[in-house]
């Protein structure tokens, strides 16, 4: 039997209380163990040393749903009120953070942002396609490629027009089936940083068989710095598009490159709501908490995008792409900024060069 399509709540918060919170998960060196925290400004207080009844790894607080959100943002509201706790606070900067949710259940990408989706089809020649405005479209991508703040190791045919993504992620924290969107913000535990890393060169050879993009997606994507839950974005909410349904933020969303701006936004811009995405997603299925959903890229949030209307403009225009040492902070108002820095694999094995036309 399925779930219902309404989370359940237990209303046992004391009265005043604030529903915000910021999360991150980090490698514990001593216990050589993944490790969840709650972040408060700068120190970092361990879930399962601030109460037993608080696991310590993410995917378990994230399953314990009511219980344990419900809980932690107790101790939240009490660290904040100055009370003391039993965890000893650690200072961020200690810490090897990894991605707030280090092992999903699933990783889902959508195609929320239409700017990006019309720029893209006019750069190939192409009209807008009227689907798009029909229904939310997302594809499934690697959920074990999961990377936080810090280093990408890219393999040498990931360096053939290696490209970066800004994006907004959303996180379940709910089970639910068939979740229509009047309800499905409320499965959402929070947001965070995404950073879609993308293999040009073997995504569009990939992409001419029709099934979608493989190999050149499904090597690295970056979240972080930490989960950020919905409560503490209220100031940021803003009109949903005419005729959408759901709760639409006004955050605004950066990517630099080597301290250089190349991309801005607004998660304003987002043609389809969360809301409306997650319906499409639980349609005939159950979402588990833990799950990412990935908004797709923003308007001008990636260099195919920037490339291609350069081109557009110039056919002589230079393209850029992310190479070695590059060092790629994409930042979203309310959730922080996410680091990157590519580096090189061990490993030299293309798999480019075992396509039979490369073949010697």
């Amino acid at each position: 039997m399925h779930k219902q399509t309404k989370k359940q709540t237990n209303n046992i918060c004391p009265s005043g209380f604030a529903y915000n919170m910021k999360l991150i998960s980090y490698y514990n060196q001593t216990d050589q163990l993944e490790q969840a925290a709650i972040l408060v400004g700068s120190m970092a207080y361990d879930l399962n040393l601030l109460d037993k009844e608080l696991p310590p790894t993410m995917a378990e607080f994230l399953f314990g749903e009511d219980e344990t959100m419900v809980l932690a943002k107790a101790y939240d509201a009490q660290i904040k009120a100055g009370n003391k706790v039993r965890a000893t606070p650690k200072p961020i900067q200690s810490l090897a953070l990894l991605a707030p949710v280090p092992h999903p259940p699933s990783l889902r990408d959508a195609y929320a942002f239409r700017q990006h989706v019309a720029a893209g089809r006019r750069n190939r020649g192409l009209d807008m396609i009227p689907e798009f405005d029909e229904f939310p479209v997302f594809y499934f991508s690697n959920h074990h490629a999961i990377n936080g703040p810090g280093d990408i190791a890219v393999m040498p045919d990931h360096l053939h027009q290696l490209d970066f993504e800004l994006e907004i992620a959303a996180v379940i924290g709910w089970a639910g089936y068939n979740i229509r969107a009047e309800e499905a913000d409320d499965f959402i535990a929070g947001f965070i940083v995404m950073n879609d890393f993308s293999a040009r060169l073997l995504q569009m050879i990939e992409m001419k068989l029709n099934l979608g993009p493989a190999k050149g997606k499904d090597f690295a994507t970056a979240l972080g710095p930490y989960l950020v839950t919905p409560d503490e974005l209220q100031a940021f909410v803003c009109p949903t598009p005419k005729g959408h349904i759901g709760k639409q933020y006004n955050l605004k969303m950066q990517c630099k490159v080597n301290g250089a701006l190349v991309s801005q936004g607004s998660t304003a811009d987002m043609n389809w709501t969360f809301a409306e995405i997650i319906e499409r997603i639980s349609y005939g299925t159950e979402m588990y908490p833990g799950e990412i959903i990935g908004s797709g890229t923003v308007g001008t949030g990636c260099f195919l995008e920037l490339n291609g209307t350069a081109k557009h403009q110039n056919p002589n225009a230079f393209e850029n792409w992310l190479k070695l040492g590059d060092e790629v902070e994409l930042s979203i108002e309310g959730l922080g900024v996410l680091y990157n820095r590519i580096i090189k694999s061990e490993d030299d094995f293309s798999i480019l060069a075992q396509q039979k036309k490369f073949r010697k």
